[in-house]
């Protein structure tokens, strides 16, 4: 072992004193190596720790992945320092080879430093899709950032290699052109497929609709949000089939959302009783049909209330409303239905009649409609009472009249 190690260091002077170069410029570099080996060994072990210690003072995690994984880049740059300053500083080395010693080392630097970007530019996707894992766009950071690395990549890798040909001497600039109309003519001819990813990234990232909502396009197409990934958002209807929606129509779409801002549905019922009744007695009867409801239904929200109004002077009766509200889309049909079920029963119980539409015809004295008599008949409307309106106290979002919100 000793003595293949004396034969590679005679070598090595040999080779030295072949190019003119003296045993202590070789001492001189290899102390200078050791010395760049030796603080790197020291930055990765000491100066590292202290420096991640200093960041946990700042809030938040970002600082702290961007430190941690700056660690390998920063260590190769030290020992690739210490190695050129080894070559430059201490030996005289002839024009030629000089200049190859400091393409080489360039082009070393650059993979350092396209690594480095692409190491720190990776660490902060994995925070960012770590801290979004909480959050209505978690669902894009599973697919929308691994797409980031991979593109952060390509992009670092194709930087790196154009300027490591321009310091090795190579013209790229037709390169530059070449890609230049080559990325423009796949653009073009990928657009639909890009604008579908932005659009998809945008909606999600949004928080406007999430896996899981009910919702409803203006093109008619409604279901639950199954999945939105980078090219399209699947809906699964009532009859339990599958929509697949371009994210580029979705995006310029008008959408209901039935799950926000929360789950809860306002439950607007409308009805009408004749204008006999005792409009008294059937606020009553309306009041005592909702508290019921509200307080046996488990779909219905108690805390929300119960409110009643009289909307208007219909043809054949006085039109009411009921508005209570039910816990999610799915408990509005059950609360409506029970709803309905409770007052036409209790109201049948009151002998409060809810009238179909009619008409009176009042015809002239004398005169028989079936003789064949050509007058025709005269229509006219059946004097109405005086009816008074009461409304109780109702919250912001209650319906004021005209048409109640649709559950």
């Amino acid at each position: 072992m000793a003595d293949t190690l004396n034969n590679w260091l005679l070598e090595v002077v040999a080779a030295a004193a072949a190019i003119g170069l003296e045993w202590h410029d070789l001492l001189v570099s290899l102390g200078i190596v050791v010395g760049a080996v030796v603080f790197a060994v020291l930055f990765s072990r000491i100066l590292f720790r202290l420096l991640l210690r200093a960041t946990s003072v700042f809030p938040g995690e970002l600082d702290d992945h961007l430190v941690s994984n700056a660690k390998g880049p920063v260590t190769a740059y030290i020992i690739l320092l210490g190695v050129y300053l080894a070559i430059k500083i201490p030996l005289e080395l002839p024009h030629a080879i000089d200049t190859v010693v400091d393409r080489v080392f360039s082009v070393a630097a650059i993979a350092v430093g396209a690594y480095m970007i692409n190491v720190m530019g990776t660490s902060g996707l994995i925070w960012l899709q770590e801290y979004l894992a909480s959050t209505p766009a978690a669902n894009t950071s599973s697919w929308a950032l691994p797409l980031a690395r991979r593109s952060l990549l390509l992009v670092v890798a194709a930087m790196a290699v154009m300027v490591s040909l321009d310091v090795l001497g190579v013209n790229i600039t037709p390169l530059i052109a070449g890609l230049g109309i080559g990325g423009l003519a796949v653009a073009l001819a990928i657009q639909p497929t890009l604008s579908n990813l932005f659009a998809g990234t945008y909606v999600i990232t949004e928080g406007v609709v999430n896996p899981g909502d009910y919702i409803d396009m203006d093109g008619g197409v409604s279901g639950y949000v199954v999945d939105v990934n980078w090219r399209s958002t699947r809906l699964r209807t009532w009859g339990n089939n599958l929509v697949i929606i371009p994210n580029s129509r979705f995006a310029d779409s008008v959408i209901t959302n039935y799950s926000k801002p929360d789950e809860h549905v306002n439950v607007y019922l409308t009805c009408g009783v004749a204008y006999e009744s005792d409009l008294g007695r059937v606020e009553g009867v309306g009041q005592e049909v909702m508290e019921y409801v509200l307080a046996q239904h488990p779909g219905a929200v108690l805390d929300y209330g119960a409110y009643f109004g009289y909307e208007n002077f219909g043809e054949s009766n006085v039109d009411f409303w009921l508005f209570v509200q039910a816990k999610d889309r799915l408990a509005s049909f059950e609360v409506r239905s029970e709803l309905i079920k409770q007052l036409h029963a209790r109201l049948t119980e009151e002998g409060i009649t809810i009238n179909y539409p009619v008409r009176t015809l009042h015809f002239p004295d004398g005169w028989n409609p079936q003789d064949g008599t050509p007058l025709p008949p005269q229509v006219s409307s059946v004097p109405r009472p005086a009816v008074s309106r009461s409304r109780s106290s109702l919250p912001d979002d209650a319906p004021g009249g005209g048409d109640g919100p649709e559950v």
